[in-house]
């Protein structure tokens, strides 16, 4: 730390720090070649941001571009290489999405999806203010979701109430979900650094692991309890109960005074819209796309299980260095014990040959075909041994892609074909629409396996429901009594709670 001392008239000392120093190539956007271009790349990711779409790919960038005629020759390419350079000046950070990687190629592009990164929104807010234009202003915590949960579960109560308490309540909604998010990213992307990525393959890890793995588990089951239900709801929720909402808050935000803002009503209500449509897309999956929901609980399953190999691979390394370095130490005073080359022979058979023989075969010629030639009496041979480690990875020859399309129909139909003949043998066991598992014949293996599916896709929900495969909805009916049943299949039988699946033509 260094201090500046200046006395001149009534100014004060000046501090001068490092982070003062140090150059922020942050604002390097705003006047390098392609201004223009980098401008409105971050002006997409600012608002976007403001309606808590936090995340963009590149192909979202790309076609936001498009929308204007002035970027009618904007590539693709161009696109990349303007990303690149804002990631590099750190206005966006990157995270790979490994998801839905379909081949080897598109993992070895590397799919990224961008985030504004905090210097950069507080950068876009100050040229907002001079453009005079609209300015708004980790861990993991279970009782986010629920708080979320209960706020959505009031949203066709506000039809009724006053345009003040819609607001505040559409407010604490937000705010939630606001910090959910950040929360959520801060923490996961601090997970996955390179940072603590060595600090899991270190001893200490060893000491916090488990607190760590219970609190991510925790975290799960908060998520499991309350995303469902909120997905319910918002599937749920009818056009003209969001409408007649929007218009409270829009209303009542309208009608703030603000100094120096000019406010259109529409951009109010495009604000609104925008940021419900993020939160509705963040907890229900549309259009086949994934929900975030989803993503966050596949990430912090990943992270546990990582965890847990780490441990498991630094406690067996530590176990086995430990006992093998005894071992070869007594095996070594054995063999300096031994008088001449035969009986370093004869303790080799005893220490090597007989507890664990092993037996390499290979492709060779023998020199005589005597049964009285010792071992070591042969030629040597060479055996080419691959490394047992991660990195290594096998030279393969390129060969040309075969064209499996009627193959792939081929294996189409025969599963949809099985998929149906199960679909009927379940159908056989069904009495008046109910399968009552006290009451079933004996079954195959795999009925088993698909009723005992149903039972836990139903026990996930709140209200013990769930689809089929074909589309039908079903209810679970468990017996409070503590009744239980045996299940007799064609492998064996199995004794469970006494219970019964309802099946019903309406979807869930």
């Amino acid at each position: 730390m260094r201090h500046c001392h200046i006395q001149k008239g009534n100014i004060e000392k000046v501090q001068v720090s490092d982070k003062l120093l140090k150059p922020l190539t942050e604002v390097k956007y705003l006047n390098a070649d392609n201004v223009s271009r980098y401008r409105c790349i971050m002006r997409i990711f600012y608002e976007n941001n403001e309606k808590l779409n936090y995340w963009l790919y590149q192909e979202d960038v790309y076609e936001e571009m498009k929308k204007d005629s002035y970027w009618s020759e904007y590539t693709i390419e161009q696109c990349q290489q303007d990303l690149a350079s804002l990631v590099e000046w750190k206005n966006l950070n990157t995270m790979q999405d490994t998801k839905k990687v379909a081949s080897i190629e598109e993992f070895k592009n590397k799919k990224y999806r961008y985030q504004i990164s905090e210097y950069s929104v507080q950068i876009e807010r100050l040229v907002l203010r001079l453009e005079n234009l609209l300015v708004e202003g980790a861990s993991l915590e279970p009782t986010l979701l629920e708080r979320i949960r209960r706020n959505v579960e009031k949203f066709s109560k506000m039809v009724e109430e006053e345009q003040a308490d819609v607001n505040a309540w559409w407010n604490d909604l937000n705010s939630d979900f606001v910090r959910l998010n950040q929360n959520y990213q801060d923490y996961i992307r601090d997970l996955n650094s390179v940072r603590a990525e060595e600090m899991m393959h270190t001893k200490e890890f060893m000491v916090f692991k488990d607190r760590l793995i219970e609190y991510l588990r925790s975290f799960i089951k908060g998520l499991q309890r309350n995303v469902g239900v909120i997905e319910e709801y918002l599937r749920l929720l009818d056009e003209k109960t969001k409408k007649q909402v929007f218009e409270k808050v829009t209303a009542y935000q309208f009608a703030i005074p603000r100094i120096d803002i000019e406010l259109s009503k529409k951009q109010i209500e495009e604000n609104v819209i925008g940021r419900f449509e993020s939160i509705y897309n963040w907890f229900v999956a549309t259009d086949g796309h994934e929900n975030e929901a989803a993503k966050l609980f596949d990430a912090t399953n990943e992270i546990i299980r990582r965890i847990t190999r780490y441990a498991a691979e630094l406690s067996e390394k530590n176990s086995l260095g430990a006992n093998r370095k005894e071992e070869y130490k007594k095996v070594a005073e054995l063999f300096m014990k031994c008088e001449d080359v035969d009986e370093a022979h004869k303790m080799s058979a005893m220490v090597f040959g007989i507890e664990r023989p092993v037996h390499i075969s290979g492709d060779y010629d023998r020199v005589t075909d005597s049964m009285n030639q010792g071992v070591y009496e042969e030629e040597p041979i060479c055996i080419e041994l691959k490394p047992r480690i991660r990195a290594y990875r096998m030279k393969t020859k390129r060969s040309s892609i075969v064209e499996s399309t009627e193959k792939k129909l081929e294996i189409r139909k025969k599963m949809l074909q099985q998929q149906k003949e199960e679909m009927n043998r379940i159908r056989l066991l069904e009495k008046d629409g109910v399968i009552d598992f006290s009451e079933l014949p004996v079954i195959e293996p795999r009925i088993r396996e698909i009723l005992l599916k149903w039972i836990s896709d139903a026990m996930e929900s709140v209200d013990f429901s769930s689809r089929t495969d074909d589309g039908r909805t079903y209810q679970l009916e468990k017996t409070s009594g503590g009744e239980t049943c045996t299940v007799h299949c064609e492998d064996g039988n199995f004794t469970m709670p006494k219970m019964r699946l309802i099946f019903g033509e309406k979807p869930i």
